[in-house]
């Protein structure tokens, strides 16, 4: 008998692993428990813990609350109507129509199959921890190099692309109401300059005070979004102007605007930018997943009712718009300098213009903050493990509001370096849009592959997940990331036609740095950079299952250093064991 119970403990002993060392690690299987003998931990530090890492935040967001920053950072309306230059110029109508469902199937594959991975692993690094974790023995921290700098070029631009777009609408409403006035580029540029200040200050707010800011920026901008969908078409003048008071459904989901050189079907494939760029914003809930109460299961929810939900609506407004459009010619070539406001003078009258700009522009001012306060949430993570010069001012957390107040400064000011490309034309500008479309999908299907591809049955899912569709939906995601991103580095214009003004610069303003983060990684950072890094110490099992109490584990294999610990016994574990928040979901 005493053989018998010595031959299931090695069994147990054999079937449990190091916390540090699972694929996935934040849903403790029975055993790994993350220890601490002076502090109690709750659900969510218990899970925090077990991917490496100490509570740090207040834990004051909600399913509801992080669904607003992050619907208030998708923006459905501003984003629309920043990026309606791309979404309309390059397809038209048809591209607006059943190109945004076409272009829908592979962002929601994207949004679940990231769901997963967040409730999984809810943590501030998100993706890049996702990658590190997951990549094969030896790969993680350069999987979490590339994942980690990709999607901060995308949350960095997010901000003052945005803020540019609702500074060329302030603008052109000045031209609405007085046709005498053209804005000019340093007006432009002084303005966004003015409110990324702003957002700024409100981005160093404490918790509290940022979720119920944000409660009421993306209340807002739902119910501008709806007034917007309803007004355009109630309230549109085209019956007297001669026109009818809708375009034929055959002209608007037949005929294909030539708005490149390319094929008819490239061209709808390269006017994905503006619906890859409005739904980049549904990462925001995995990079608040520390400030989030039961994170692992209200997290990746908040991921996909953001991504649903702006899908759904943002295809109605583009339906409106396709519908009541007169010359999509002059809305491109408009002096206004903001092809909505063109289009919106073509169909309506002057006060619902106004009125409708009006409503944009205070959805935009709110969804700048929250691609604010998300790229601060990057930047401390990133900064937490040393990624950035410096990291030892990016990673402190203000002892007052508790909030990572350096992080939110630092990328303020590289936003604002970046808005000198106004200075440059609509061409230059327009690459914050293409860069941040391309960074963010690179940075979300990244971990999506190697999780994929790599990992497979061996993926330990959280609570949350996708079941046996995991691998299905997972692939699709990779296979529309890899068609899209060679994609939106095409240029609109070829052959004689193609000039530095026409031409496309995603692929050298996104790919020159990537690039050089590249030869810094084989230059210097693969010796000293060593991945996703833990602050707290870990009750940890060996990966072979063989070791037994009061031996040492080394570090796991994604390079993160781990410090060798011994193995505690403490009656917390076997009550731990018992919860079923704990319990491997197989």
């Amino acid at each position: 008998m005493a053989e018998r119970n010595l031959s299931v403990a090695s069994a147990t002993a054999r079937r449990k692993k190091s916390v540090a060392e699972e694929p996935v690690t934040s849903i403790l299987p029975g055993g790994d428990v993350p220890y601490d003998p002076d502090h109690e931990f709750n659900p969510d530090e218990e899970v925090l813990a077990a991917l490496g890492y100490k509570s740090e935040f207040k834990r004051e967001f909600s399913l509801f609350t992080t669904f607003c920053v992050s619907f208030a950072v998708l923006g459905l309306l501003p984003s629309f109507a920043s990026t309606l230059f791309y979404g309309m110029g390059y397809a038209g109508t048809a591209g607006m129509t059943w190109g945004w469902l076409v272009a829908m199937v592979g962002i929601q594959c994207v949004a679940m199959s990231m769901a997963e991975l967040c409730s999984s692993m809810p943590t501030s690094g998100g993706l890049y921890y996702a990658a590190a974790v997951l990549a094969p023995p030896g790969w993680g921290p350069f999987a979490a190099w590339i994942t980690g700098w990709s999607n901060w070029m995308g949350q960095v631009t997010a901000a003052p692309s945005v803020d540019y777009g609702v500074s060329a609408m302030i603008l052109a409403a000045a031209s609405v109401q007085n046709p005498n006035y053209t804005p000019t580029n340093y007006q432009t540029f002084l303005l966004t300059v003015f409110i990324m200040i702003i957002h700024g200050f409100m981005s160093s707010l404490p918790t509290r005070w940022l979720a119920q800011v944000n409660s009421g920026g993306s209340t807002f901008n739902f119910i501008a979004l709806v007034i917007v969908i309803i007004l355009i078409p109630a309230g549109t003048d085209r019956v007297s102007r001669g026109l009818e008071k809708f375009t034929p459904s055959s002209e608007v989901w037949g005929t294909i605007y030539q708005g490149t050189d390319f094929p008819a079907g490239v061209s709808v494939l390269m006017s994905f930018i503006g619906v890859i760029w409005t739904m980049s914003g549904y990462d925001s809930p995995f990079h608040l997943a520390e400030e989030c109460s039961n994170a692992n299961i209200a997290s990746p929810r908040a991921i996909v009712l953001t991504s649903a939900t702006g899908g759904v609506f943002g295809w109605f407004l583009q339906l409106v718009v396709a519908y009541t459009v007169v010359d999509i010619d002059a809305v491109l070539s408009s002096s206004l300098g903001q092809p909505f406001a063109a289009y919106l003078m073509q169909c309506m009258p002057q006060k619902i213009t106004l009125a409708i700009l009006a409503l944009t522009i205070i959805a935009g001012f709110a969804m700048g903050q929250g691609c604010m306060i998300a790229a601060s949430r990057v930047t401390f993570a990133y900064a937490r493990d040393d990624c950035f010069p410096l990291s030892s001012y990016w990673k402190k957390v203000n002892a007052r509001t508790q909030t990572p107040v350096n992080a939110v400064w630092f990328n303020c000011v590289i936003g604002i370096l970046l808005l000198f490309l106004i200075f440059g034309g609509v061409l230059a500008i327009g690459a914050l849009f293409s860069i941040g479309a391309i960074a963010a999908f690179v940075a979300f299907t990244t971990p999506i592959f190697i999780r994929v591809f790599f990992v497979g049955n061996r993926f330990r899912a959280g609570p949350w997940n996708l079941g046996k569709f995991s691998v299905v939906v997972g692939t699709i995601a990779s296979a529309f990331v890899a068609l899209m991103v060679p994609i939106l580095c095409l240029p609109s214009t070829t052959g004689a036609d193609l000039t530095p003004q026409t031409m496309n610069w995603t692929c050298l303003v996104y790919g020159g740095p990537m690039l050089a983060i590249l030869i810094w990684w084989f230059v210097s950072a693969r010796k000293w950079f060593k991945g996703p890094k833990v602050n707290i110490e870990h009750m940890m099992l060996g990966r072979e299952g063989n070791l037994v109490e009061g031996e040492e584990v080394k570090g796991n294999d994604s390079g993160s250093d781990i410090a060798p610990v011994e193995l505690p016994v403490d009656k917390k574990i076997a009550e731990l064991e018992d919860s079923n928040r704990l319990t491997d979901p197989k």
